[in-house]
């Protein structure tokens, strides 16, 4: 994927709400199109300056890897205020354990870090744990 900085006439999307809520109604819709949705999406987003948070947006990346937009936009409406419910109580949740920001990965299920890490970091901090789980 290539990141471009905004340059486009659409506008910078308003919330990550509807993206999130979007994300929730395709694993109920069609969970094997999950990733194929999470990956269409951050294309749009970062390398296509597409408005994340316009439905419309978001009915097109769902049909572009093969789920009838229609049917998605259904879902999603219909469950509108129980996936937003979900997504706050997922945000709720990490930040109770700590996270603060993204990407984020909770090692030993409790352990989090935070921001990009490179393969190195990864596994400096991956034999730290086991190095504390057998010590």
């Amino acid at each position: 994927m290539v990141f471009n900085e905004w340059a486009s006439e659409n506008a910078p999307p308003s919330s990550s709400l509807p993206a999130q809520i979007a994300a929730k109604s395709m694993e109920i819709l069609a969970p094997d199109h999950v990733d194929a949705f999470h990956h269409r999406l951050l294309r749009a987003y970062f390398t296509e300056n597409r408005t994340i948070s316009d439905w419309s947006v978001l009915g097109a990346v769902a049909s572009d890897v093969g789920v009838d937009s229609g049917e998605f936009l259904e879902v999603a409406q219909q469950r509108d205020r129980s996936l937003a419910e979900a997504v706050v109580g997922d945000h709720n949740e990490a930040v109770n354990r700590g996270i603060t920001g993204v990407p984020a990965m909770i090692f030993n299920d409790t352990f989090p870090i935070q921001g990009a890490q490179d393969l190195d970091s990864l596994s400096m901090w991956t034999a730290r744990l086991l190095d504390r789980r057998s010590g």
